[in-house]
């Protein structure tokens, strides 16, 4: 683990409320006007070029910086990711760094998806956002499944859906409830979702455990799952959501690794019900990693990671308890992050009561979003002088075509 008082001879990596600290080092890929994407690191306000460092021999993984997505890397496994880490520590570290490292502005950078995403699954983690939710279709007396507090609920999403922060999201058409039928029109009840988002770096072929899943972890992004509501609740009984989450999910464009967050363990929301033996946890699975939203600049909610029921680890282990194979660049969403105030809803269903109390804004009364609305997720878990962030993850959303 990187001792926490390391400074950085990249000065803006040491100011106090920089998403990148020596501490954090996330991953991502990058380009530069002229040249092709490539995978690098994030350092205060610079990006450290790997592809360049390889090349010079600074690094050595196999050649994989070279590539556009991290896929290649993540698939060394856990040993190469922290002998790298550990290497990137010490050339970036203020004493004995590195300073031929090869650096370039992240403004200026374009950033791009950071994985190739293999498959997508989406989740139903937070207790407060799954009980609002299902109080709103079903009443509270129904709101929760039988089920929700034995095992992780989640659908399986469409990985080419998967875009970077800051792509435009266009509204989408869709049937939606008539009063006498199905109607097609633009979706009227367009939200977003705060989430977490687990990256799967190690394959799997059968089952495995809670521990086992936690290695196969590379990092984690900020992910907003974007909803239509309007035809969510027209299609999602029997088989759930489909087209109402298949056109947008906007991720981050830097992964936090893991190892980043280590220092962070916290345990999550109180069970009510045992689990099975197979998604037990020996040690706290969740971060105390603060998160919120805004809408056009405007701060909307803010929540803490650690109100979630089930952490990324065991939602993995579930994923697997049919013998359902994983792959490198699986995205894992962990649901809605929602805590028991309206101030800490992770979605405007929520924050509304499905559109019945408007919320006020710089830019007019909201229920759902409008053409033009900006979103933006941030997070990051406090440290002593120093916090490992994420950055931005940002989606404009562009009227129907």
């Amino acid at each position: 683990m990187i001792a926490t008082s390391r400074r950085s001879w990249v000065a803006t990596a040491n100011a106090p409320d920089s998403d990148f600290p020596l501490q954090n080092l996330p991953y991502g890929v990058f380009a530069t006007p002229g040249t092709a994407p490539r995978c690098g690191v994030a350092i205060g306000d610079q990006i450290v070029d790997l592809a360049a460092c390889e090349a010079v021999g600074f690094l050595d993984a196999g050649g994989a910086f070279a590539a556009s997505a991290l896929n290649a890397f993540m698939a060394q496994g856990p040993a190469v990711w922290e002998r790298v880490r550990a290497r990137l520590t010490d050339l970036l570290a203020e004493d004995g760094g590195n300073r031929d490292l090869p650096l370039f502005p992240m403004v200026g950078a374009t950033l791009h998806l950071p994985i190739t995403v293999s498959e997508y699954t989406d989740f139903y983690a937070s207790r407060n956002h799954a009980f609002n939710v299902g109080a709103l279709f079903r009443g509270p007396e129904n709101a929760l499944p039988l089920q929700w507090t034995h095992m992780p609920i989640g659908y399986n999403g469409r990985a080419s859906s998967v875009v970077v922060s800051g792509t435009p999201v266009r509204r989408p058409m869709g049937q939606l409830r008539g009063e006498d039928g199905p109607r097609w029109a633009a979706s009227a009840r367009l939200d977003l979702e705060l989430e977490l988002g687990a990256i799967v770096g190690q394959p799997s072929t059968g089952r495995v455990s809670v521990a086992e899943a936690e290695a196969m972890i590379f990092g984690y992004v900020l992910l907003n799952d974007w909803s239509a509501r309007d035809i969510q609740a027209w299609e999602y009984q029997p088989l759930g959501p489909f087209q109402a989450k298949a056109f947008a999910t906007t991720i981050s464009p830097w992964v936090v690794t893991r190892a980043a967050l280590e220092p962070f363990r916290r345990a999550g929301a109180p069970r009510e019900n045992p689990l099975l033996p197979y998604l037990a946890e020996a040690r706290p699975g969740l971060y105390d990693l603060d998160l919120s939203w805004s809408l056009n600049g405007e701060v909307m909610a803010r929540v803490n990671y650690a109100v979630m029921y089930y952490s990324s680890a065991q939602q993995l282990a579930h994923h697997t308890s049919s013998g359902c194979p994983m792959r490198i660049g699986d995205l894992l969403g962990s649901g809605t992050i929602s805590g028991p105030a309206r101030d800490q809803t992770g979605a405007l269903l929520e924050m509304t009561e499905g559109g019945k109390f408007p919320v006020e804004t710089a830019r007019g009364r909201r229920t759902f979003l409008e053409d033009g609305d900006s979103v933006t997720l941030e997070g990051h878990s406090q440290g002593p002088g120093y916090r490992i962030g994420f950055g931005r993850c940002e989606g404009t959303i562009l009227p129907a075509e």
